[in-house]
């Protein structure tokens, strides 16, 4: 018998159910266990901290946006039915919570970013590279050592716009996928290719600059 479009639906969101790796704990969680809420706490708090530290001014208003988060997510876990993964709903808690305290801190938030992510002159009139970027990313191993690629990466993360920087942090540091970056930001799928297009190619010209520079 053929699968209708809500069956596929429902099944989709049992496998997503399934593979979710903190699915367990979530289940334990609810049962109040708190062994299970200090491993969640443990396995996000590094991407949550870095996310909430996009929109605000200190580590420590990071820090509170990031317990705030927590709390919120408590208070909302009876309403969790897992329709996403408990990552991405997790992490939209956080960004809400951490652009409000953005904005009481009274820092301004970029909306649209028309600035060009490469410089146009680096293309010829047919649209092709007239100065083609370095490989830095594939071998980097043989150029570079880690320690060395890491300075300009950081440096060229904080010179993203704001939502530039999220998308490639949680695409490219936090391994998110595509769906879940969208549930997480609350964003479409085109946006989110359009801010993951442009940010990687801004902190790719940043560091091929740098490594230049060198």
């Amino acid at each position: 018998m053929p699968v209708t479009g809500s069956g596929r639906r429902t099944l989709w969101r049992r496998a997503a159910v399934t593979a979710d790796p903190d699915s367990d704990l979530v289940v334990r969680l609810r049962a109040g266990d708190e062994d299970a809420f200090m491993r969640l706490v443990s396995r996000h708090h590094d991407t949550m901290t870095r996310i909430a530290r996009i929109h605000v001014p200190s580590d420590a208003v990071a820090e509170e946006v990031v317990q705030d988060a927590w709390l919120a997510a408590l208070r909302a876990l009876p309403d969790f039915r897992g329709e996403a993964s408990f990552r991405t709903w997790l992490l939209a808690i956080l960004v809400k919570r951490a652009q409000t305290a953005g904005v009481r801190e009274h820092r301004s938030v970029a909306v649209e970013d028309v600035e060009r992510a490469v410089d146009p002159r680096r293309f010829d009139a047919a649209g092709a590279w007239s100065t083609p970027p370095a490989r830095w990313d594939e071998d980097a191993e043989s150029r570079l050592d880690a320690a060395a690629l890491a300075g300009p990466l950081r440096r060229g993360l904080t010179r993203l716009p704001d939502r530039q920087r999220e998308v490639v942090m949680l695409r490219d540091v936090d391994g998110l996928s595509a769906q879940e970056v969208c549930g997480a930001l609350a964003i479409s799928v085109a946006n989110q290719r359009v801010l993951l297009h442009r940010g990687r190619s801004r902190l790719r010209t940043f560091v091929e600059a740098e490594l230049r520079a060198q």
